[in-house]
């Protein structure tokens, strides 16, 4: 940097007030035109109103449902069951011991990674391949 290379800093720019007389260019009606909803103050309409026409989301058709039997469960994967300390796992346990954060409907444990130790889970649902890992290993995989 140089002296002859400085510059004066940008100015800010002022808000600008409007309602100020004629010579503003934003006097009198302050840049709301003329009478009207959206002239006046607290004035306008909401999101999706259609000047009393029915509007767009209840004129087209609603689809799908949402089933309200559908169960949530928590996935656990192999690989989180091998942190574990203790031989015996069930969902509260693993609360317990950090590995997951909410119990759900409960606990379904996936077949994804790798099972270093023996360990006897009691879980809602094995898949297939979890099921066959845990009892290679010598484990057992109770379904509640």
């Amino acid at each position: 940097m140089k002296l002859d290379e400085l510059k004066p800093a940008q100015k800010s720019k002022t808000r600008t007030r409007v309602g100020r007389g004629i010579g503003s260019g934003l006097g009198k009606t302050s840049g709301r035109g003329h009478k009207g909803q959206k002239a006046r103050s607290g004035g306008g309409v909401r999101r999706g109103f259609e000047g009393g026409q029915t509007p767009l989301y209840r004129r087209l058709p609603k689809r799908g449902f949402t089933n309200i039997h559908a169960k949530n469960y928590t996935e656990v994967t192999l690989t989180m069951l091998s942190k574990v300390k203790n031989e015996k796992v069930t969902a509260q346990t693993l609360l317990d011991e950090g590995i997951i954060g909410k119990i759900n409907d409960g606990i379904v444990i996936l077949g994804t990674g790798k099972l270093e130790k023996k360990v006897d889970v009691t879980a809602v649902r094995f898949t297939k391949s979890a099921k066959e890992k845990i009892e290679a290993l010598g484990g057992k995989a109770e379904v509640i």
